[in-house]
C-alpha cells in the first residue's frame, strides 16, 4: 500500500488479537512500528519475532494505556528511536464478563475499570501522539459493533466502544486542517486471544458465524488489513468515517 513504508506507527495492544494483526500487516510494509502492549512478556516475544523479519524495524514498549507517565513515555522513547511518528492504531482495550448485566446492576467498579482501558487509555495515547504528526498523518481507533448497534453486550463495554466512535469522529474534525485523518474501525465477532479467545472454539465460532452473510467469524489479520488500509494513502481523502468490518453483522 502507499505511504507505509518508512512509516512509523503506534500499535497499543499489540501483543495479541487485532493490535498483533495491525502490527504484523504494518511491518509486512515496511513500517517502522513501536509495540505497546501491558503484557510485557507476550510483547517481548512478538517483538522478537517480528524483529527476524528483514528489514523490519520494531520498538516494544511494555504499558498499560490507563497510565498518562506511561503513555507519555512510549511516546518519548518512540521519538527518540525513530525520529517521528506519523500514526497510531489504539486497539487495547478489555471486556469483563461481569458487564454481562442490564444496566440497573451494572457495578460501578466494572464500569470504571473497563471505561478505564477502552475509552480513557484511547484518550491518553491519541493525546500523547497527535501533537507530534503533521501533514498525511493518521489514526484509528478500535471500537466496536457494539458501539453501533448497542447490541446487549454490556453498558460499560458498549458505552465505551461508543464514546470511541464520537471520540474519533471529533478528532477528524480538529484535526483534520492540520491534515490529519482519523477513522474507526468496528469490529464483529473476532477470534484471538484475550476478548477473541471464545471465538477459537470451533463451535462457538459456528454458532455465531451461522448468522452472520460471510458465515465465519473475523480474525486479527483481517482487521490488520483495514487498519493498514485506512492508515496508507491509498485513503487519503476518508477521515471522521467509521468502517464495520463484522462479516456483514450490522446489515443482518
Amino acid at each position: 500500500m502507499d505511504g507505509l513504508a518508512g512509516r512509523t506507527y503506534l500499535v497499543t495492544g499489540a501483543a495479541s488479537g487485532i493490535g498483533l494483526g495491525t502490527a504484523e500487516r504494518l511491518v509486512a510494509a515496511g513500517s517502522r512500528v513501536v509495540l505497546v502492549d501491558r503484557d510485557a512478556d507476550r510483547l517481548e516475544r512478538v517483538a522478537t519475532r517480528l524483529a527476524a523479519i528483514d528489514g523490519a524495524r520494531v520498538l516494544a514498549a511494555p504499558t498499560d494505556v490507563r497510565d498518562e507517565d506511561a503513555v507519555g513515555a512510549a511516546v518519548d522513547a518512540a521519538l527518540a528511536e525513530f525520529g517521528a511518528l506519523h500514526g497510531a492504531v489504539t486497539s487495547a482495550g478489555i471486556f469483563d464478563p461481569a458487564d454481562l448485566v442490564d444496566v440497573e446492576a451494572v457495578s460501578l467498579d466494572v464500569f470504571d475499570d473497563v471505561l478505564a482501558v477502552n475509552l480513557r487509555g484511547t484518550l491518553l495515547v491519541l493525546r500523547a501522539v497527535l501533537p507530534h504528526l503533521g501533514g498525511g498523518g493518521a489514526v484509528v481507533t478500535v471500537a466496536s459493533t457494539a458501539g453501533l448497534r448497542g447490541h446487549g453486550y454490556g453498558p460499560a463495554y458498549t458505552a465505551s466502544k461508543g464514546a470511541v466512535i464520537a471520540l474519533t469522529r471529533l478528532i477528524a474534525v480538529q484535526y483534520g486542517p492540520r491534515g490529519i485523518r482519523a477513522n474507526c474501525v468496528c469490529p464483529g465477532a473476532t477470534a484471538g486471544e484475550g476478548m477473541g479467545a471464545t471465538f477459537t472454539d470451533p463451535a462457538a465460532a459456528a454458532k455465531v458465524s451461522a448468522h452472520l452473510p460471510l458465515r465465519r467469524v473475523g480474525t486479527g489479520d483481517d482487521l490488520g488489513a483495514t487498519v493498514a488500509a485506512l492508515l496508507s494513502d491509498e485513503t487519503r481523502y476518508m477521515t471522521g468515517q467509521v468502517v464495520a468490518v463484522d462479516g456483514g453483522a450490522t446489515v443482518t
